[in-house]
C-alpha cells in the first residue's frame, strides 16, 4: 500500500469513500463533485493540510485529512487534527486503516505536533475500539454546532 497526497483526480474515489457507510450516505453526494473539487483546491493550496490517500494496486482504498493546528496553548505547540479517516469497506480487517493512522502520527510528529487529536461520532463503536487499540485516549467530550 502506498500513502500519498491526494490529486484533484482522487476527488470522486475519495467521496465515494466518505459515502460507503451508514452516517456518510446522508451526508454525502458523489453525484455532484463541484463542491468537493472547491474543497479540495482550498485542502490542497494549504501548506497546514493534507488530503492522503492509501492506495494498493492502483486503486484508491483509504483517506484521511491532516491538518496542522496552532496556538498558544501547550507553550505554543502544534497539534495535528485527523478528520474524515476512511478505508474501503471491501478492504477492512486487512490492517490498511492502521498503516494510514500510523502514518498520519509520523507525518503530524515530523510536521513537529505535540498531539494527534480528532472526533469520532459516538456511533463508530467499533472504530472507537480500533483507536483505542493503537493507543489513542478518550480524554475530552466533543461539541458542535451546526451553523446551517
Amino acid at each position: 500500500m502506498i500513502i500519498r497526497r491526494a490529486t484533484a483526480e482522487d476527488v470522486p474515489a475519495i467521496v465515494a469513500l466518505l459515502a460507503d457507510d451508514e452516517l456518510g450516505a446522508r451526508r454525502e453526494s458523489p453525484d455532484d463533485l463541484a463542491p468537493y473539487l472547491r474543497a479540495f483546491e482550498a485542502i490542497d493550496a494549504a501548506g497546514h493540510e493534507v488530503l492522503a490517500v492509501a492506495e494498493r494496486d492502483g486503486q484508491v482504498v483509504g483517506t484521511l485529512q491532516l491538518t496542522v493546528l496552532r496556538g498558544l496553548s501547550r507553550r505554543g505547540a502544534a497539534r495535528a487534527q485527523v478528520e474524515a479517516v476512511r478505508v474501503a469497506s471491501a478492504v477492512r480487517g486487512q490492517g490498511l486503516g492502521e498503516q494510514l493512522m500510523r502514518w498520519a502520527v509520523d507525518e503530524a510528529r515530523a510536521r513537529g505536533c505535540v498531539v494527534v487529536q480528532f472526533t469520532s461520532d459516538k456511533t463508530r463503536v467499533d472504530a472507537h475500539r480500533f483507536y483505542r487499540r493503537l493507543g489513542f485516549v478518550q480524554s475530552h467530550e466533543g461539541f458542535k454546532l451546526p451553523l446551517s
